[in-house]
Order: C-alpha cells, then structure tokens, then sequence
C-alpha cells in the first residue's frame, strides 16, 4: 500500500512538473525577436484595395529576400501594411492562390476577417492583432515564431500570451498548419469554388468570402483573453 501511495506520488509529481514546464514554456520563456519591417507595422493596411492583387511574374523581391514578419508584443495596434507587398516570386504548383482579404460569412467563426498573402512557398495570415508567417524568410526559421494574442493575465503591468510556433504547408492545395512544423495539423485552409474554407482546431468549419476593403471594425484588433491583472 505504502508503495503504490509513493509510487502515485512520485507520478503526480512527475506530471506537475510537466505542466508547470509548459507553462513556463508558452508565458514566460523569451519572447521571439521582433523581426517584422518597422514600416510595415507603423503603415495603414486598411487603405488598400485587397481585390487588386500583384502578379507573382518574378519581376520583384523573392520571398527569402524580406524579413520574417510576427507579432509585436502580444498584438498589433493597427492593421498593417502587408509583409510580402514587394515579393513577385510565383506559388508552387503545389499551392493554390488564396491571396486576398476574407470575412466569414458561415460557421464557427462568422465575421472573422483575415488576409492572406502568399509569395512563392511563404504565406502570411495577419488577423485579430497576430501575424503568422511561415516560410523561407531573411531572419528567422521558416515555422511561425510569435504569440496568439489572447492575454491569458498581466503581471506587474507586462501583458502575458502565449507563445505559438507552426509550418504552414501546402498539402495538394490544402494549406496544412502543423504545430512547431512536426506536429499534428490544427488548421486547414483550402478553395471551395470562390470561397476559401477555414478549418480550425477547436472542431469549427468556417467559410469565407473575398472583399475588398478592411471592415471599419477590424482596424483596430479587439482586445481577447480574460486578463487577469496581478500586482
């Protein structure tokens, strides 16, 4: 009896310290360098037409050429210029163009907003304060290296979010996203006719249609997360 009570002790203490060392891990390891173009983040994404989109004709930057765009902090204040605004190197065969500005119109996520831009095997999701770019790049490694935006609490003033990291991978036109690039896939994004299907984590199917402009709402991210304040 002795034993076995020792031996869950020492599993449950195993498991504690398992946990705590994820949680150290996603709120309190480094931060990712931010690497994202200072004009790209102080510019006015909001201003553009997401209809008229650049010809990938190689005639311009490559997209190992531009520095890896990601987060600042655990959000963006305001919508930014697109990363990959300069990049003319054409999509892979295995990749379909999914570029442009899109609203949820059916599903999980109904209004949701995001853009997605694409150069060569390099895709950019900017959405809700995050920015997630995954691919060959300047300055980082090719999975995704930034924060999720939820602001799990505050401590002493300094906002905590997570930390995330994934490969997007192009999958016969299915964009895969893989968890630290060797991980199960938690979304997909693939056409459906004109609609762009967004398959996410949390066992929601959203649907979404192109637009043009960037809704008056979605300029500035909606603070998320419960925000629980200490000190």
């Amino acid at each position: 009896m002795k034993k076995a009570l020792k031996g869950s002790i020492w599993i449950l203490t195993f498991f504690a310290l398992l946990a705590g060392l994820a949680f150290w891990q996603l709120f309190f390891s480094q931060r990712p360098p931010l690497t994202t173009d200072p004009l790209t983040l102080a510019g006015d994404g909001s201003l553009i037409d997401y209809c008229q989109l650049p010809p990938l004709d190689g005639r311009g930057l490559r997209a190992s050429d531009i520095p890896k765009g990601n987060t600042p902090g655990c959000a963006y204040d305001h919508f930014p210029l697109p990363i990959l605004r300069d990049c003319r190197e054409p999509l892979p065969p295995e990749a379909a163009d999914i570029r442009g500005l899109w609203q949820a119109t059916e599903g999980g996520h109904l209004g949701h907003v995001e853009r997605v831009e694409q150069c060569g095997s390099r895709t950019v999701v900017t959405s809700s304060g995050i920015i997630h770019d995954s691919g060959p790049n300047r300055t980082l490694g090719e999975p995704t290296n930034d924060t999720e935006g939820a602001i799990l609490f505050r401590l002493a003033g300094q906002e905590y979010c997570p930390r995330t990291s994934a490969l997007m991978v192009w999958n016969d036109g299915v964009l895969d996203f893989r968890v630290f690039g060797w991980g199960p896939v938690v979304v997909r994004r693939y056409l459906d006719q004109e609609d762009l299907i967004w398959e996410y984590a949390d066992g929601t199917t959203t649907r979404m249609e192109r637009i043009c402009s960037l809704p008056e709402d979605q300029k500035v991210p909606r603070p998320r997360g419960p925000q629980w304040s200490f000190f």
